[in-house]
């Protein structure tokens, strides 16, 4: 049996997966990124094999995504995370042609064809204001904790505007929000509205298409993909609650059962792959 795993080093989590050739998901874990790239890595693989109760002989090929995808040590080879989401977001929703990857530090666009190939992307300007770290330090300065994000968004009644272009205007109106007494959760879903924006902006820039896939962190605040369905006009396939964060990892364990096949089932190292 081909046991592949995909490993996923993003600028917030990492993530790790392990499937089977049926593509049938036997552990993932995620766990903050941190500093230590490689170490982590480390761990989140481990705990898989734990997890599903498997060596590491057991696991034919490994494949490792995301910005830190070169520290993955033990890896076979490695893949842009545009690659990998592209796959993982077409195997879920195979009618995927648009995917929007909104992560903690960076937002993505990217274009496919009905191979999955990337045939074009875009990335959100060089500020926070465009990811899910600006709604977490948004949170922190009103008090609340990222893992009450949630609950606050489902309170909103009137959000108000925030149209900053960069996260430190972003922040500013969000203290003269504050100083007029408007509440939390309508500045939060506000922020969320402005991020929907500029996600809408991308996906026009790669001239998106349907079936549109949104995926990354911050999908679960599930008022962010209702907005963007409002704003869109049209609907926006959103992955399993436990499986948001996993797309990347999901797509690059793929990839691996892909390369094996291509390679004959026997394992070969490599550099750089766009299976």
């Amino acid at each position: 049996m081909s046991i592949t795993a995909g490993i996923d080093v993003g600028s917030t989590y990492t993530k790790a997966v392990i499937i089977n050739e049926r593509r049938e998901i036997l552990a993932k874990d995620l766990r903050p990124t941190g500093f230590k790239l490689s170490e982590i890595s480390k761990t989140v693989y481990e705990s898989c094999l734990k997890m599903a109760k498997l060596q590491h002989s057991d696991i034919k090929y490994v494949v490792a995504t995301g910005i830190g995808r070169h520290q993955v040590l033990f890896k076979d080879v490695h893949v842009t995370d545009l690659t990998a989401a592209a796959r993982g977001a077409k195997q879920l929703f195979p009618k995927t042609h648009s995917i929007l990857d909104i992560g903690g530090q960076t937002m993505k666009a990217s274009r496919l064809d009905d191979a999955a190939k990337v045939i074009s992307f875009r990335l959100n300007d060089k500020c926070a204001a465009g990811t899910g770290a600006f709604l977490e330090k948004t949170a922190r300065y009103m008090g609340f904790s990222t893992e009450e994000i949630g609950r606050l968004l489902t309170t909103s009644k009137e959000p108000v505007p925030i149209s900053g272009v960069c996260a430190v205007f972003a922040e500013s109106e969000v203290i003269n929000h504050l100083s007029q007494g408007t509440p939390p959760s309508d500045i939060m879903q506000g922020a969320i509205e402005s991020l929907v924006g500029r996600s809408a902006q991308l996906i026009k820039r790669v001239k998106g298409e349907p079936e549109h896939t949104i995926v990354g962190g911050i999908v679960r605040f599930e008022t962010l993909a209702s907005s963007l369905r409002e704003q869109m006009g049209s609907e926006i396939n959103c992955p399993p609650a436990d499986l948001v964060q996993f797309v990347g990892a999901y797509g690059a364990a793929i990839l691996g059962l892909i390369r094996l096949e291509k390679l004959g089932g026997q394992r070969e190292r490599a550099f750089e792959a766009g299976a």
